[in-house]
Order: structure tokens, then C-alpha cells, then sequence
């Protein structure tokens, strides 16, 4: 299931299909992807995830190179053995990897989770930083 701003329910159609994948395959899930800005500027890069309901004990942020990686749960508070007309709050495991242009700063990265969205405030590596050059006149 995907999370958007603003929800839109599903079509019956769809809701049957992933109904019947369930019961033909026990492995089967339904993917949880969230939406990501990423802002470039000078010295580092903003990225924004939208993750309500998440947890920050939840989340698990690697970096690596260029390559950020979010993953994390997505847990539901539904009691075992109720009945439920509807439920279309996704739940369960996610992941997004993102490939930046530069490599990056692991070290000195920044997180923030408030109301929903993560925000990561990710250094460029000093190799990947613009440098002024001066030139001598003879």
C-alpha cells in the first residue's frame, strides 16, 4: 500500500486482488512506499520523508558513500481476533534507497522526526564541496 498526503481509497477491484495474493501466497505483502523531497544546496542535502504514525525507535537511517538508505516499521494497533469492517492503514516493513549525486558526510548528519516527517539534513564529503580557486597575476 503507498501513503499519500491525501489518502485515496483504494479501488474494491484492487482491494480484491490483494485479498486473493494473500491467501495464494503466504509470503506475499503489500509494499509501503512514502513520498521523499530532496533539496541540493551548497554544502549538504535536505530530505524530507512524509511517515506518519512512525515511530523514531522505528526508523533505521544508513549512509554510505552517496547512498541513503530509510527503513524501517510501520506498526498497527489492531487487536488479534477483533473484527474489522474496513482496515486500510498499512502496516508492517519499509524500506527507500536514495542515490545522491556527490558522496556524502555520514558523520555529521542531522535527524529530526516532528509530526510525521523526517527531516535529514546530510553534509556533503569535503572532497564533493565547491572550492574557489585564486589566481596569480604575473
Amino acid at each position: 500500500m503507498t501513503l499519500y498526503v491525501n489518502p485515496v481509497r483504494r479501488p474494491s477491484r484492487r482491494r480484491m486482488i490483494e485479498d486473493m495474493m494473500r491467501d495464494w501466497d503466504e509470503d506475499y505483502t503489500v509494499e509501503i512506499t512514502f513520498p521523499i523531497d530532496v533539496k541540493a544546496e551548497t554544502e549538504s542535502f535536505t530530505i524530507k520523508a512524509l511517515l506518519p504514525g512512525v515511530n523514531p525507535e522505528d526508523l533505521d537511517i544508513q549512509i554510505v558513500n552517496e547512498i541513503v538508505t530509510i527503513a524501517g516499521e510501520l506498526k498497527a494497533d489492531r487487536e488479534e481476533g477483533e473484527t474489522y469492517l474496513l482496515t486500510e492503514r498499512p502496516s508492517g516493513r519499509f524500506h527507500r534507497v536514495l542515490t545522491l549525486p556527490t558522496p556524502l558526510n555520514a558523520d555529521k548528519v542531522e535527524a529530526d522526526l516532528e509530526n510525521g516527517v523526517l527531516i535529514l539534513v546530510v553534509p556533503k564529503a569535503e572532497e564533493a564541496k565547491p572550492h574557489t580557486i585564486k589566481i596569480k597575476q604575473k
